[in-house]
């Protein structure tokens, strides 16, 4: 699970306040938002890497002879150079193949609030949600709440992080919204205004379609779409981001994250285009709406909103892959400081923040 570095005191620069791992349990030196010392990559990430076929004159600075001998034949230097070229094409493809075959589950999603009990409350009692856990680290002055509708291991949560003194954040302009699947959207709207909530949308069916759907705020100004929907296994559904380049997003998203385009819808008359990703068929499980407005290519981000955490079978060949996606890795691939938990941290081209956990790891932390 991912936390988020605490500030030292109300004075600090809200600029400064950088997302990292609370829930493992590791002190802030060793965060993803703080500091990294060199990193000295495992043996199995080292033969990771010698997986590709390098020449060891390559390796060694050692130039190639025009000539070489191979079974009593001659073959050209550029003949090998092809050789090599093709062997890494195929190593980059088996890479990217084998983001498909990973089990891969969106696990949380990262931000920060200026009230803990405020919104748990609001959460709880408005949303229905269930408080799974709540932590209070007073030595690093920030205190957690994991939320959702079942349990961590099966289910997509919510992460929420109070740092001391700040009551206050930005959300910025990239940032959308939450989705959650209710049976009843007028009814529930009706208990958040019964309990002093904020609705901005009124019930009613989605602009072009028949789906019923309403808007509300949540104390700290996050918006919430409500959905209505049948009973359905992962009701908290739905994470809206934006971007840029849609289609440059949708290629990321499919190559790098091995999430499929579930759909993608156009609605020129209100000049923006949304595309539904995934790892499961929309009505069942949460997606990621990415949401491009005609000739906007870039948002401030602010700082409220931080990442989403996502398991993974192979936090290093998920980092290589992201890598060969045109992703940015900000946290290399490896185990935590002090623990076992690996992971690994990028940027997609938008500069939206993932954490990759080990799936494995990630169900033992929370034994």
């Amino acid at each position: 699970m991912v936390r988020i570095l605490p500030m030292a005191s109300s004075s600090l620069h809200l600029a400064s306040i950088r997302p990292s791992l609370c829930s493992f349990r590791v002190s802030s030196a060793a965060c993803i938002g703080a500091p990294l010392t060199t990193f000295n990559p495992s043996r199995r990430l080292v033969l990771f890497h010698l997986g590709n076929a390098i020449p060891q004159g390559q390796l060694f600075g050692i130039k190639s002879p025009k000539f070489l001998r191979a079974e009593g034949s001659s073959m050209e230097s550029g003949t090998i150079g092809n050789v090599v070229q093709a062997s890494t094409d195929v190593s980059q493809e088996a890479v990217l193949e084998g983001v498909k075959k990973d089990n891969r589950r969106m696990l949380h999603v990262v931000y920060r609030v200026g009230d803990l009990d405020r919104t748990i409350k609001f959460y709880t009692e408005c949303l229905g949600m269930k408080l799974l856990r709540k932590r209070d680290i007073p030595e690093e002055r920030y205190m957690n709440a994991f939320l959702g509708y079942g349990p961590e291991d099966s289910h997509f949560v919510v992460e929420l992080t109070y740092n001391y003194g700040v009551d206050k954040y930005d959300i910025g302009t990239g940032f959308g919204h939450f989705g959650i699947a209710v049976e009843d959207v007028a009814k529930t709207v009706d208990l958040i205004k019964a309990k002093g909530g904020k609705v901005t949308r009124e019930p009613g069916p989605v602009k072009g379609g028949k789906t019923v759907i309403a808007f509300i705020d949540d104390p700290d100004g996050y918006k919430f779409e409500l959905i209505e929907r049948g009973p359905t296994p992962e009701p908290l559904c739905q994470v809206m981001l934006r971007v840029g380049d849609l289609d440059r997003a949708i290629n990321f998203y499919e190559k790098a994250f091995g999430m499929e385009l579930l759909r993608k819808r156009d609605n020129p008359e209100y000049k923006y285009t949304i595309a539904m990703m995934g790892y499961g068929p929309e009505e069942k499980s949460v997606v990621l709406e990415l949401t491009y407005n005609y000739g906007v290519t870039e948002y401030d981000k602010g700082n409220a909103y931080a990442q989403i955490a996502i398991g993974t079978d192979d936090v290093y060949k998920t980092a290589e892959a992201i890598k060969l996606s045109g992703g940015k890795i900000t946290r290399e691939p490896g185990p935590l400081p002090g623990i076992n938990t690996k992971i690994t941290a990028c940027l997609d081209p938008d500069g939206w923040k993932t954490v990759f956990v080990d799936n494995i790891d990630f169900l033992k932390e929370l034994e």
